[in-house]
């Protein structure tokens, strides 16, 4: 297994899905910083993929699929299990205060205040526009 990540170029990608994944994409872009790499729209208004950067990470995202497919049976949108999460993201931030007031003024739920991590950093952690739970920080594992 260690050989693998010497096999490929690929990075680890959260992928996301949303029911209104144009409105996502812009409260992203606008409130949290993302900007749009590649946003490919279907013939419907969905968005059939997307892919928003940070710094020089990536999220890819769509629409809630409308009809069932292999990959769409396996995912479920936070609402659908009474808001928990099974994966979350973490953003590494220089200043994790400057988007916690952004996330503050678009009026994200805020999970866990800003504030100082034992652990180092500073960090906060909120729910996005369809209830995704981010975390934006100062640590940064690979310093």
């Amino acid at each position: 297994m260690s050989d693998i990540p010497k096999l490929t170029k690929a990075s680890i990608i959260p992928c996301l899905r949303y029911r209104d994944a144009s409105a996502a994409i812009e409260w992203l872009c606008t409130h949290f910083g993302l900007t749009r790499h590649l946003v490919i729209p279907g013939d419907d208004g969905s968005i059939l993929h997307a892919q928003l950067s940070f710094g020089n990470g990536m999220v890819m995202l769509g629409s809630v699929s409308r009809v069932d497919n292999e990959y769409s049976t396996l995912v479920k949108q936070p609402d659908e299990i009474g808001g928990a999460q099974t994966q979350t993201i973490y953003a590494v931030v220089n200043d994790a205060d400057l988007i916690y007031d952004h996330a503050k003024k678009a009026g994200a739920r805020i999970a866990i205040d800003i504030k100082d991590e034992d652990y180092g950093g500073r960090g906060f952690s909120c729910y996005d526009v369809e209830g995704h739970l981010w975390s934006f920080g100062t640590y940064d594992p690979w310093a």
